[in-house]
């Protein structure tokens, strides 16, 4: 299989569960719920993504033929000393992330972590899975380490009612930043005030001026 990935790079986790962690992020290239181009946006079912993933042009990035040769470069950006930790994520890692590479990449040392839409079932062997569902995506993937839910989402649309059920062992809310970042900020935080299983989880590295 080859792989195809946007970038790779070293920086600090900046949501959820694990913020402020050191770690590799290798950004796959495409996702199954938007194109990545700002003409199919509204039409897409997740219409909020603030990533860029399409091609292979960013820093690191770029076509790997082999899964040994990919977690070779995604090892490559890890500083040495500490707990090697690499974040899957995209786009949608789970259209490329498989057997052969997780195992080359605990090979290399790491733990995996995966962030995905959770619309494709999860490999065996990831260490730390993190859902983030999507609009009216349905949701293969019940179970997990952490579910981060963008919010708000459209009603009707990927409510966390929906989801506190699951078998995850974090829940977390994470403001939509868009134009009204600040009330959306203030909505997540009164959620979770009256839902306590629901933890707020902010972007620390667009706080704090990071990749």
């Amino acid at each position: 299989m080859t792989y195809s990935v946007k970038e790779i790079y070293f920086t600090l986790q900046g949501e959820g569960a694990r913020t402020g962690r050191p770690a590799v992020f290798l950004r796959f290239a495409g996702c199954n719920l938007w194109s990545g181009r700002e003409q199919d946006r509204a039409a897409a079912v997740c219409r909020f993504c603030d990533t860029e993933f399409v091609g292979t042009d960013g820093p690191g990035g770029g076509k790997f033929a082999t899964a040994a040769s990919l977690a070779d470069a995604v090892a490559g950006e890890w500083p040495g000393g500490g707990d090697p930790y690499v974040v899957c994520t995209g786009g949608e890692p789970l259209l490329q992330l498989d057997d052969a590479l997780i195992e080359a990449l605990h090979q290399c040392g790491f733990e995996v972590g995966v962030e995905s839409n959770g619309t494709l079932p999860a490999p065996a062997g990831i260490d730390w899975l993190c859902i983030s569902p999507k609009g009216n995506a349905p949701l293969a993937q019940d179970s997990g380490n952490e579910l981060k839910l963008v919010y708000p989402q459209v009603e009707g649309e990927a409510q966390p009612r929906r989801f506190e059920h699951l078998a995850f062992d974090e829940f977390f809310l994470q403001p939509l930043d868009d134009d009204d970042r600040e009330a959306n900020t203030r909505r997540a935080l009164d959620y979770c005030l009256a839902h306590p299983q629901w933890q707020l989880s902010l972007q620390t590295h667009k706080i704090l001026g990071i990749d």
